[in-house]
């Protein structure tokens, strides 16, 4: 039977829709890439098991497994480096953590500053920080405190929140062990006794091979700069005259654009 006060509400509001189940989260099995992240205010996660936290922390390892270097920086239109930032950090570890119950908290900061100016000329500040973490497990208990540092420079007042940004993408990466899938640089240069010294020319041929991967342009960089090579000069694939550095970096940049774009 129906209250008086349930009668009440139902004249006021009407009968409203029953709200429906939200979906639950479903962890993409080990080795495929993370999905995109398209948070809801309500979204819902699965009540995590009560495991121990160095348990729970193991499991959000396996859920992550690797995180590659995808993020670049580019300087005057040339491509520096790649790395992993703190969105890809966050990408990976946050479903991780919510999914198993884990959580991690900064418990003290100490701060540095410093100003310097820019290699222009312009002033800027730098901020160093040392953030004290806790992880947390899904039963209150907690791995030993951890520290990490991070460091920014800035113009304007984004240097505290950037240095912290830093601290807390080592603080994941390092403890998580989370590896990049990225080939050791120095793998191919490990030589013994008296090993021929390779010529231009073949340095050449095997940079505009269309087989040679991103990865191993970067391993022939590093060795093409201990040989002090990376200034000569060779006849590129149409026949004009081109640095190797600069002929590696202009191939490495149109297959690295490829895959991204595939």
């Amino acid at each position: 039977m129906t209250s008086l006060t349930e009668r009440a509400e139902q004249h006021a509001y009407g009968d409203q829709p029953a709200t429906p189940a939200t979906p639950k989260y479903t962890a993409p099995p080990a080795g495929e890439p993370l999905p995109d992240l398209d948070f809801e205010a309500n979204e819902a996660y699965p009540a995590p098991d009560m495991v121990p936290v160095h348990i729970a922390w193991l499991r959000v390892r396996n859920d992550v497994r690797a995180v590659a270097k995808s993020d670049r920086h580019i300087e005057n239109g040339k491509l520096k480096y790649h790395f992993r930032g703190i969105e890809a950090a966050l990408n990976a570890f946050g479903p991780a953590t919510l999914r198993h119950g884990i959580t991690v908290m900064a418990v003290d900061i100490e701060t540095s500053y410093r100003d310097t100016k820019s290699s222009r000329g312009n002033p800027m500040r730098e901020c160093t920080v040392v953030v004290t973490w806790q992880i947390l497990g899904p039963k209150g208990d907690s791995l030993p405190l951890l520290k990490s540092a991070g460091e920014s420079l800035d113009s304007g007042d984004k240097g505290t929140a950037k240095a912290q940004s830093l601290a807390l993408r080592v603080l994941l990466f390092n403890t998580g062990m989370i590896p990049t899938g990225d080939p050791e640089p120095e793998a191919s240069t490990f030589e013994r006794g008296e090993a021929p010294v390779r010529s231009a020319s073949d340095y050449r041929d095997e940079i505009v091979n269309p087989d040679t991967t991103p990865g191993r342009l970067e391993q022939i960089s590093y060795e093409l700069g201990n040989a002090r090579m990376l200034h000569v000069l060779v006849a590129n694939e149409n026949g004009d005259e081109e640095t190797l550095d600069a002929l590696g970096m202009r191939i490495y940049q149109e297959r690295t654009a490829k895959a991204g774009d595939a």
